[in-house]
């Protein structure tokens, strides 16, 4: 049997980021960065983008590193929510 993948058919996609920005209620902004290497040139590009998620408890603080998964959409830019809070920010 071969382990479950990190997104597949039917699943949903599963991101780590880090949160910088907590101020609305209820929402964080997550920072995702994507760190690939370059088909051509082997270079290490470094990319990032950022999306809104869902926090029910608010719990989630700016700087944490957070795991989010994707959603049905929640609000005009909210697609995901969040799952748990991985490590705290010092």
């Amino acid at each position: 049997m071969t382990p479950p993948k990190e997104h597949g058919e039917g699943r949903p996609k599963v991101r780590l980021g880090t949160v910088v920005s907590d101020k609305a209620d209820k929402t964080i902004t997550v920072r995702i960065d994507v760190a690939r290497r370059h088909r051509r040139y082997e270079k290490i590009v470094r990319s990032s983008s950022t999306l809104h998620a869902h926090d029910e408890t608010n719990d989630a603080r700016t700087g944490d590193l957070v795991k989010v998964v994707e959603s049905r959409p929640l609000s005009a830019t909210k697609r995901w929510r969040l799952v748990e809070v991985m490590e705290r920010a010092k």
